[in-house]
C-alpha cells in the first residue's frame, strides 16, 4: 500500500519522461548556470588584481574541487539510496539516509578545517616559488577550507530536495548563494572606502565565496523542513547505522574518488604547465571557469537523471530507466555541441574578458580550441555514467574516471610536454576522452545485461 501511495504521489514514477526530465533538470540547469556565472565573474574580478592572482586561484582549484567532490559524493550516495527508498515506500530508511548524510558531512567538514589550519601553506609552497602567488593563494584557500561547512550543508540539502523531485527549490538556494557571491566580490576584493571596508584582494574573494555558500546552506535546510514532506529531518536520524552508511558510501565513495582523481589530474597538469610556462597555469584555470557554462548544465541533467533512474529501479520499471537515459544523452549532446561551437568560433572574445597579455591570449586560444574537441565524447560518457550511480555500481564510474584522467590523460600530457610546446599538452584531453568513452560504453553494456534487461517489462 505504501508503495502504491508513493507511486501516485511521486512524479518520478508517473510523469511522462520527457516532461519529467525537463521538469526536474531545468531548475537545476538554471541554478548551475548561475553558479557558472559566479565562477567566471569571480575570476573577472580577480584578473583585475594581477595575473599572479589568477594563477593562485588556478593552483587552489584542486583542493576546492576535492571539497565539492566530498560534498557531491555524500549527496549522490544519499540521493540514490533515498530515491530508491521512496520508490519502495521505505520512509524510515529514507529518513535515516538523510540523517546519516548530515553526519558524514560534519565529519568531512572537520577534516577540511584541520587542513585549512595546517595544510594550506605546505600545499602552495610545493607548487610555486612566486611569493605573490603563494601568499595570495594561502589567504584565499585558508578561508575557503576553514569555513567549508556551508558548501557541505548546501549541496546535501539540495540533493535531498532533488531526490524527492523538488528540484525547483535548488534554483532558490544556488541562485541566492551565487548572486550574493557576485555582489560581494567587488565589495571585499576592492573595498568600499566610504563604508570603511578595506580592499582585501584574494582574501576578499574567499569571504564572498563562503558567505554565499552559508546563505545557500541555510536556505536549503529551511526548505527541507518547510517544503519537503517526503523526508523527516531530526537528530535521531543522525545516529550511525551500518545498514544505512554502507549503501551511501558504496555509491558516494566512487563519486568522491572520481573528483579526487580530477583534482590529482588538475594538480599534476598544473605542475607540467609550470615547468613550461607559468602563464599556461593561469590559462588552464580560466579554461575550467569557461567550460563550466557547459559542463555544469550537463551535471545538472545528470543529477536529475540519477534520481529518476534510481527511483524507477526501485519500482522495477526498466522502460523508464532506459527512456530517461536516451533523453538525457541527446540533451547532453546538444549542450556540448553548442560548447564546441562557442570555443571554436569565439575563443578570443571569451579570453579578452580576463584582461589577458598577448602571451596569455595566444596560449588560451590554443587551449580552448583543442580541449573543446573532446566535448561531444564527454557528453556521452557523463550521461551514460549516471546509470552506474543510479543502479548502485558507482565503482564503474571510478574505473572510467581513472582511465580518462590518470591512465591516459596524465601520461599523454607529460609526453606531449616533452616537445617543449605548451599547445601540444592540450591534445591530451581529446585523446583521454576517446579512451574513456569506449570504456564507459563497454561497462554500460555489462550493467545493462546484468541489472536492467532482467527486469520485468
Amino acid at each position: 500500500m505504501n508503495n502504491r501511495k508513493s507511486l501516485r504521489e511521486n512524479k518520478m514514477g508517473t510523469m511522462p519522461l520527457g516532461r519529467l526530465l525537463l521538469n526536474m533538470a531545468i531548475p537545476m540547469v538554471m541554478a548551475m548556470l548561475v553558479q557558472a556565472l559566479y565562477n567566471v565573474v569571480d575570476s573577472l574580478y580577480v584578473s583585475r588584481i594581477s595575473e599572479n592572482a589568477v594563477t593562485a586561484l588556478s593552483l587552489a582549484f584542486p583542493i576546492q574541487n576535492i571539497q565539492i567532490g566530498f560534498a557531491t559524493g555524500i549527496g549522490v550516495g544519499v540521493n540514490a539510496i533515498l530515491s530508491k527508498s521512496l520508490g519502495e515506500g521505505e520512509q524510515e530508511r529514507a529518513n535515516r539516509s538523510a540523517g546519516n548524510g548530515f553526519l558524514l558531512a560534519s565529519i568531512v567538514t572537520v577534516a577540511f578545517i584541520i587542513f585549512g589550519i595546517f595544510g594550506v601553506r605546505p600545499f602552495f609552497s610545493i607548487q610555486s616559488n612566486n611569493i605573490a602567488v603563494v601568499e595570495g593563494g594561502i589567504d584565499y584557500l585558508t578561508i575557503c577550507t576553514v569555513f567549508s561547512m556551508g558548501i557541505f550543508v548546501e549541496i546535501l540539502g539540495e540533493r535531498l530536495l532533488q531526490a524527492s523531485g523538488r528540484t525547483a527549490y535548488t534554483l532558490i538556494t544556488q541562485g541566492c548563494g551565487a548572486i550574493t557571491n557576485i555582489l560581494l566580490d567587488p565589495v571585499f576584493i576592492f573595498g568600499v572606502e566610504p563604508l570603511g571596508i578595506p580592499a582585501m584582494g584574494l582574501a576578499g574573494a574567499a569571504i564572498a565565496t563562503v558567505t554565499g555558500q552559508w546563505l545557500a546552506a541555510i536556505l536549503a535546510v529551511i526548505l527541507n523542513f518547510k517544503c519537503n514532506p517526503d523526508i523527516r529531518l531530526g537528530w535521531k536520524y543522525w545516529k550511525p547505522k551500518k545498514e544505512t552508511l554502507v549503501p551511501i558510501l558504496t555509491v558516494g565513495i566512487p563519486s568522491v574518488i572520481m573528483v579526487a582523481i580530477g583534482s590529482v589530474m588538475n594538480f599534476s597538469v598544473n605542475q607540467i604547465l609550470q615547468g613550461l610556462n607559468e602563464t599556461a597555469t593561469g590559462v588552464f584555470g580560466i579554461y575550467f571557469k569557461l567550460q563550466s557554462f557547459f559542463f555544469m548544465p550537463l551535471f545538472a541533467i545528470n543529477n536529475a537523471t540519477i534520481s529518476i533512474m534510481a527511483y524507477n529501479f526501485g519500482t522495477r520499471n526498466p522502460r523508464r530507466i532506459t527512456g530517461t537515459l536516451k533523453r538525457a544523452t541527446v540533451t547532453a549532446m546538444g549542450i556540448m555541441a553548442l560548447g564546441l561551437l562557442v570555443f571554436q568560433l569565439i575563443p578570443d572574445v571569451l579570453l579578452n574578458m580576463f584582461h589577458p597579455s598577448e602571451e596569455f591570449l595566444h596560449i588560451g586560444r590554443g587551449a580552448l580550441k583543442t580541449i573543446s574537441l573532446s566535448f561531444p565524447l564527454a557528453a556521452v560518457g557523463i550521461s551514460v555514467s549516471a546509470v552506474f550511480q543510479a543502479l548502485g555500481n558507482g565503482i564503474y564510474s571510478t574505473i572510467t574516471s581513472v582511465c580518462r584522467q590518470m591512465l591516459v590523460l596524465l601520461p599523454a600530457a607529460y609526453l606531449l610536454s616533452l616537445s617543449g610546446n605548451v599547445v601540444m599538452v592540450w591534445w591530451a584531453f581529446p585523446i583521454a576522452e576517446i579512451v574513456s568513452a569506449l570504456v564507459t560504453l563497454f561497462l554500460f553494456l555489462r550493467i545493462y545485461r546484468k541489472k536492467i534487461k532482467p527486469l520485468p517489462v
